[in-house]
């Protein structure tokens, strides 16, 4: 009958239409994603630091104190020495194996070396206690001439005084020298003040210079394989916090 097929069809399994995608629901999609796991990114743990100790040169002036605070609180298993320099041989020692920084003062020749300028020191013109230079407050370049002016050998500050009275003694060979020859009335010294106040007597007083060359103090190290402990050191004269990246 023509009508046979029709009806075939009518009554049979629906035909499923070929190359058509199946889809899953997408509530089951989710459901997948949920039971997906992510597999963590390694992290790199950074490197032990040096067992130590951190050897940190100081020429007379400098207060490190609140930075050696900060590194013993910081760093309470790694220990800190301190090493005493003098301003002539700072360079030197620099560059030898004997110390991992320093604080200096500038200038100072700068190949190899890293360097931080830190801060600047007023200079002051040290005179006996009982001198006429007391008066004032603050003095001049000017205020000093006819005056004898003591330049030690390790002096850090240099200053032209028009008018001066030259020295009929040698130099003496430290700033603690050149006060204590203050002290016995001989003329005037001129050193940053934090010396004036290191190698301060009862005989003896200090004034600020006005427009007088400052003195800077500068944190220095070896640029070539400086020591970890450089890093963390840095780190607290700048200010960085125990949990911030370095830069």
């Amino acid at each position: 009958m023509a009508g046979g097929g029709g009806s075939a069809r009518r009554g049979g399994r629906p035909r499923r239409a070929t190359g058509t995608p199946q889809h899953r629901p997408q509530g089951a999609e989710r459901a997948a994603g949920r039971n997906t796991r992510r597999v963590p990114t390694p992290v790199e743990s950074a490197p032990p630091l040096p067992p130590g100790p951190f050897r940190l040169g100081a020429v007379p002036g400098t207060t490190p104190g609140k930075w050696i605070d900060a590194w013993r609180s910081r760093m309470p298993g790694v220990e800190l020495e301190l090493v005493p320099l003098a301003v002539a041989d700072q360079r030197e020692r620099l560059s030898s194996a004997e110390l991992d920084a320093a604080l200096v003062r500038l200038p100072l020749r700068r190949d190899d070396l890293h360097v931080i300028a830190l801060y600047d020191e007023v200079p002051v013109v040290v005179c006996a206690a009982d001198s006429h230079l007391t008066a004032a407050d603050e003095l001049t370049v000017a205020d000093l001439t006819g005056e004898v002016i003591i330049r030690p050998v390790d002096a850090v500050i240099e200053v032209e005084v028009s008018g001066a009275v030259p020295a009929v003694f040698a130099p003496p060979e430290t700033t603690e020298e050149a006060i204590a020859t203050v002290a016995t009335g001989v003329g005037v010294t001129i050193v940053p003040m934090s010396l004036a106040r290191l190698h301060h007597r009862k005989d003896v007083e200090y004034r600020p210079l006005r427009e007088g060359p400052v003195s800077t103090v500068a944190l220095a190290w070896p640029s070539e394989a400086p020591s970890a402990l450089v890093d963390v050191f840095v780190g607290i004269v700048r200010g960085r916090t125990a949990n911030s990246s370095r830069g």
